[in-house]
């Protein structure tokens, strides 16, 4: 089963635009072209007004001079037009001298009025039937529509503009309609997303307000955007972090070039020291490769007295201060449910900065309570 788009979908909005081009194509090319064969099949007030002129000079040599005038006016109707002309009574009798032929007598069948429209299907010049003005049911004149007052078929120019160009043009406006209805959104999403590029900042964007599919794409751009965002931030505070973290290590580093200690000794405190360090940058290369903004990080249960002792123990070897100003008043069996490295590293820069903002034989307690 075909499964519809829903109804604020844009498939609704181009349809619909294409479907009233369509419309609009058909209804104005079939109206313009009744319109244009109307006007071509209809005959000039003034060559209406023309072949009743021609009909009252017949009547006129009629009722003045007999057939011998009918003959007359006839011979220079035909001579002036190059047609075929007679004039009959209401019998279709023969007002002039000379007598009907029996092909005379088949024009009779196909003759139209002046206010009829002539058949476009017509590849003869149409046989007119124009009553006497004056006396209509006297007689009438037959003749033949002279060929200038016949326009005949559209021309093809006229067809080409209504059945080609016409429904050219407005698919073409119904192309740009479609276009900008794409475009314009796209381009924006463009526009805002080279801006962030350019600013780093968060780009603001007016599609996402749309209820179609351009407002999803909109809104997925903007959560793709708070999530770049999110990175560069997390990366940011994890290289100042880094920074922070190199310093302990370095600083100890630095102890140990100065100190005076024997070799083993030496050896000893600097292996343990490059090792916290290559643990410091695996963890660091390790954060930086997450594909998740908040690392899921692993929990244990941790013996504080334990992690105390050995905080104090750096802290001892780098400043130079006696364990005893470092009192621990927590339970023996104190343990706490978290990561150990990120532990370590917070209760350490806390222990630092104690001991860099304490006075002189100061002490630095470690206590907490449930």
């Amino acid at each position: 089963m075909i499964r519809l788009p829903y109804r604020h979908s844009l498939f609704w909005k181009l349809s619909g635009l294409t479907i009233a081009a369509c419309l609009v194509i058909v209804w104005l090319s079939l109206s313009w072209g009744r319109s244009m064969e109307h006007s071509h099949y209809e005959l000039a007030q003034a060559d209406k007004e023309e072949l009743l002129n021609y009909a009252a000079s017949v009547e006129q040599a009629w009722r003045t001079q007999g057939k011998e005038g009918v003959e007359t006016a006839l011979r220079r109707i035909r001579e002036g037009e190059q047609v075929w002309a007679v004039a009959v009574d209401r019998l279709y009798q023969p007002l002039g001298q000379r007598a009907l032929t029996p092909g005379d007598a088949d024009r009779f069948s196909f003759m139209r009025r002046l206010d009829w429209p002539l058949s476009g299907r017509a590849t003869e010049l149409p046989v007119m039937d124009i009553p006497f003005p004056q006396h209509p049911a006297a007689g009438r004149l037959a003749m033949e529509l002279p060929e200038r007052m016949w326009s005949g078929k559209p021309s093809v120019l006229g067809r080409l503009v209504i059945h080609g160009l016409f429904p050219m043009a407005t698919m073409f406006l119904l192309c740009i309609l479609l276009y900008r209805q794409l475009m314009v959104p796209l381009r924006w999403l463009q526009e805002q997303a080279s801006s962030a590029c350019r600013s780093g900042r968060k780009p603001t964007i007016g599609v996402s307000a749309r209820s179609d599919e351009l407002g999803e794409l909109g809104r997925a751009f903007d959560h793709m955007a708070e999530r770049l965002e999110g990175h560069v931030d997390y990366q940011q505070r994890l290289l100042r972090d880094m920074s922070h973290e190199l310093r302990t290590p370095l600083s100890r580093l630095r102890v140990l070039c100065e100190s005076s200690e024997d070799a083993n000794t030496l050896r000893a405190r600097l292996e343990r020291e490059l090792a916290g360090m290559q643990e410091l940058v695996e963890t660091t290369l390790e954060l930086a490769w997450l594909d998740t903004d908040r690392p899921s990080l692993l929990c244990e249960p941790i013996n504080m007295q334990s992690l105390w002792n050995i905080l104090i123990e750096d802290a001892c070897f780098e400043t130079g201060w006696s364990r005893d100003a470092f009192v621990y008043r927590l339970p023996d069996n104190c343990c706490v449910q978290a990561h150990l490295n990120s532990l370590a590293r917070a209760l350490e820069n806390l222990l630092r900065n104690a001991i860099r903002h304490s006075p002189e034989g100061g002490d630095v307690i470690l206590g907490g309570a449930l």
